[in-house]
C-alpha cells in the first residue's frame, strides 16, 4: 500500500516527518484492519477548549490527558470507567468544529495499519430532512482507544450513512450490537433497562452491508412506527426476557421491545422478526 494523502492530522507526541516527506516509492506492505474500543469520554471528561475548526488529537500520557480534558463526576446514567492505561493504549479524539445546530455528528469507523502508518477512517453527518433539531451551536466529537503505537496517524474522510440498527437481549444476559453499513459494534456491559448506547464502550468489527442486509427482515408494521416506541408482550425476566430492536433512519429513532414468549399482540411477521433478531445475536456472539 502506498502512503495516503493527509486529510486531517495532529498528533501529540508523534513525529510528523511523514507529512512533508512522503516517499511514494516506499512499500508499506499489506494493510490490515485493527480493532479499537469506543470510549464514552464525555461521561467523565470535558474538553478544556472546544475547537471551532476540525481537529484530531492523540493523547498518550496522563499528563496530556490532564492538559486537554477536565475530569468531572459521571454524567451518564450508567457508571463508566474513566481510567486509561497509557502503557497499553492511547486515546484518539476527533472534533468536527462548531456547528450552528444539533443534528451534526462525526464518527470514526475503522482503523487500518501497515508497516508505515495507521489510517483512521471517519465520516461526518449533517441534519437530515425531517430531523428534529435545536438551534443551539454544537461541537460534535468522537473518541476511541487504540493500541499503543509509534506510527504516524492519518485521518481519511469517507462517505457513510449514519442509519443503523441496534439489536440485543433483554433479561439477565444482555448482548447488544449495532449494525451499520460499514461495521458492527458490540456494546460492553449494557445495564438492564438503560438503552442510551452513547454511554457504553464498544468494540468494532469492520464489515460492510450489515445494516441493509438485516433491514430486509424488518416487518412493514414496525417500519410504519417511524420515530415511536412499542412493546409486544411483557419482555422482562419474569417472562423469560425478550429482544430489543432500534432503527435509526434519517434521524428518526424507532424502538421495539418483544417478549420472548409468543403473545397475542405479536403477528406472524413480528414472531418471524423476533426469531431473526435472536438468530443474528447468536451469530454475532
Amino acid at each position: 500500500m502506498k502512503k495516503l494523502m493527509l486529510g486531517l492530522f495532529i498528533a501529540f507526541g508523534f513525529s510528523a516527518c511523514s507529512i512533508g516527506n512522503d516517499d511514494l516509492n516506499v512499500d508499506c506492505g499489506a494493510s490490515v484492519d485493527v480493532p479499537f474500543t469506543g470510549f464514552p469520554l464525555l461521561c467523565n471528561y470535558s474538553a478544556k477548549t472546544l475547537p471551532n475548526n476540525p481537529l484530531a488529537i492523540l493523547v498518550n500520557s496522563q499528563e496530556k490527558m490532564d492538559a486537554n480534558f477536565t475530569k468531572h463526576a459521571n454524567s451518564c446514567p450508567v457508571a463508566t470507567d474513566p481510567n486509561i492505561d497509557f502503557t497499553k493504549t492511547y486515546l484518539v479524539g476527533i472534533f468536527a468544529g462548531v456547528k450552528p445546530t444539533s443534528g451534526y455528528e462525526i464518527k470514526m469507523t475503522s482503523m487500518i495499519e501497515n508497516n508505515c502508518e495507521i489510517v483512521i477512517n471517519f465520516y461526518e453527518k449533517s441534519p437530515q430532512a425531517g430531523e428534529s433539531i435545536t438551534q443551539t451551536p454544537t461541537y460534535p466529537s468522537d473518541f476511541i482507544l487504540i493500541p499503543k503505537t509509534s506510527k504516524p496517524i492519518i485521518f481519511n474522510r469517507t462517505n457513510e450513512s449514519s442509519d443503523n440498527i441496534i439489536i440485543g437481549n433483554i433479561g439477565s444476559i444482555r448482548n447488544f450490537y449495532q449494525l451499520n453499513d460499514f461495521n458492527i459494534l458490540k456494546f460492553l456491559n449494557v445495564a438492564d433497562g438503560s438503552y442510551t448506547f452513547e454511554q457504553y464502550k464498544y468494540t468494532n468489527t469492520t464489515k460492510r452491508g450489515e445494516y441493509n442486509l438485516f433491514l430486509k427482515n424488518v416487518p412493514a408494521e414496525i417500519l410504519a412506527l417511524k420515530g415511536q416506541t412499542k412493546t409486544y408482550g411483557s419482555p422482562d425476566d419474569a417472562d423469560q426476557g425478550g429482544v430489543y430492536f432500534q432503527i435509526r433512519q434519517a434521524g428518526a429513532i424507532t424502538t421495539i421491545f418483544i417478549d420472548n414468549n409468543d403473545t397475542a399482540d405479536q403477528t406472524d411477521a413480528v414472531k418471524a422478526f423476533k426469531k431473526a433478531i435472536q438468530d443474528k445475536i447468536t451469530s454475532l456472539k
